[in-house]
């Protein structure tokens, strides 16, 4: 896979790429990440990249025809349709299911915004989507295009080194994770569950099963009513089975 990042402190992106998951997998060539500097697309001796907004306000916005020009020389070097991703506050949510749809795709542009956001003419007219990591500000796009690749990267064949790592992942499926114990057995007087050493596989999968199903319902209930309880989840949760309509099989 190989992801280009649009941006205007190329430096920023340096030292996560470098280390661990990310850094093992751009090594393997599984992965490759393109930082480019706006500022080299700019015209102009001081390659401006951003002006004051039209109609007055606080701030600088980021200039259209520097993002024009980055992107659509990107897109006349690539052998394949290289879509654009734009990082602001106001696109669609980041989940794992989107970063999931974005693992399959082999090539795309993230855009990283500064100062007070874009020109609207790059997201109406350039960006094919808008993705936001939460609802929070930050001073830039780096740190949620990091935050894209991290999640897209570890999804990405071989490059975790336990192949379910991935699948057994909290919001792998609309659920919280369980939780983990790892040794000593007791540590300050708390014990690790006794299941959990029995070696009964069949108990260790219910437990589990539970303790992820009681703690999203517990702690993300807007996650619990996007989960679809099997017959198996409700008789472990203690609840009736649903209601057939009647003449239904």
């Amino acid at each position: 896979m190989r992801i280009h990042v649009l941006t205007l402190f190329p430096e920023m992106l340096a030292g996560p790429l470098e280390h661990s998951i990310l850094g093992r997998a751009r090594a393997s060539g599984r992965l490759e990440v393109i930082p480019h500097n706006l500022r080299d697309y700019a015209p102009g001796k001081h390659r401006v990249t951003d002006e004051p907004p039209y109609g007055g306000g606080p701030g600088m916005i980021l200039k259209a025809p520097p993002v024009f020009a980055a992107v659509e020389a990107l897109r006349a070097a690539a052998e394949r349709p290289l879509p654009l991703i734009a990082l602001t506050a106001g696109g669609s949510p980041f989940t794992q299911a989107r970063a999931a749809e974005l693992a399959a795709r082999p090539e795309f542009i993230l855009l990283c915004g500064r100062y007070e956001g874009f020109d609207a003419r790059i997201l109406d007219h350039l960006a094919d989507e808008e993705l936001s990591i939460g609802d929070f500000i930050l001073t830039g796009g780096e740190l949620p295009a990091l935050v894209v690749i991290d999640a897209v990267a570890r999804l990405l064949p071989g490059v975790l080194g336990d192949a379910d790592s991935a699948a057994s992942d909290s919001f792998s499926e609309p659920l919280l994770g369980y939780p983990q114990y790892t040794r000593p057995a007791v540590f300050r007087g708390w014990e690790t569950p006794a299941v959990l050493r029995s070696g009964d596989h069949q108990r260790i999968a219910r437990w589990r099963r539970e303790q992820a199903l009681r703690r999203t319902l517990a702690r993300r209930p807007d996650l619990f009513a996007q989960h679809r309880l099997s017959d198996e989840d409700r008789e472990i949760l203690g609840l009736a089975p649903p209601r057939r309509r009647r003449g239904s099989k």
